[in-house]
């Protein structure tokens, strides 16, 4: 950069980034902002840029062991909880196929017989018994 500005004012901006970042990548920044303002970008244009990427850099969170160690755990109670209230879902229809009878008043109601007008059935077939609730009601 040949304006003493411009590289004062990308210095400045490439100080706000973190240490760690500057070690890594603060010479390629420096270098990268001299070729777009020689080639014409404007030098405040470039120094906004980079003064959002530090913005943005210091607002990103970076996991340390112990945020590790939460997450994780995390995960775990959150995947027991699903497996458990899976299994107990899957428990529910079992029961409810079951074939006890259930207590209180249970009525029996045989279903009507197939007949066609003027046929006699040569074979007989079972009947079929539904069991329901009583709730006061006749079958």
């Amino acid at each position: 950069m040949d304006d003493p500005r411009a590289t004062r004012l990308v210095e400045t901006v490439l100080r706000c980034y973190p240490a760690r970042w500057r070690q890594r990548h603060g010479d390629e920044a420096a270098e990268l902002a001299a070729l777009l303002i020689n080639d014409g970008t404007p030098a405040g244009s470039v120094a906004w840029s980079y003064l959002a990427g530090a913005a943005r850099e210091r607002l990103t969170l970076r996991p340390g062991p112990r945020l590790t160690a939460v997450a994780c755990a995390l995960l775990v109670a959150v995947c027991s909880l699903g497996v458990s209230a899976g299994l107990l879902a899957s428990a529910a229809p079992a029961r409810a196929a079951s074939t006890s009878q259930t207590r209180g008043h249970a009525h029996c109601r045989p279903g009507p017989p197939e007949l066609v007008p003027g046929v006699t059935p040569a074979i007989s077939r079972p009947q079929v018994v539904i069991w329901q609730a009583g709730h006061g009601r006749s079958c």
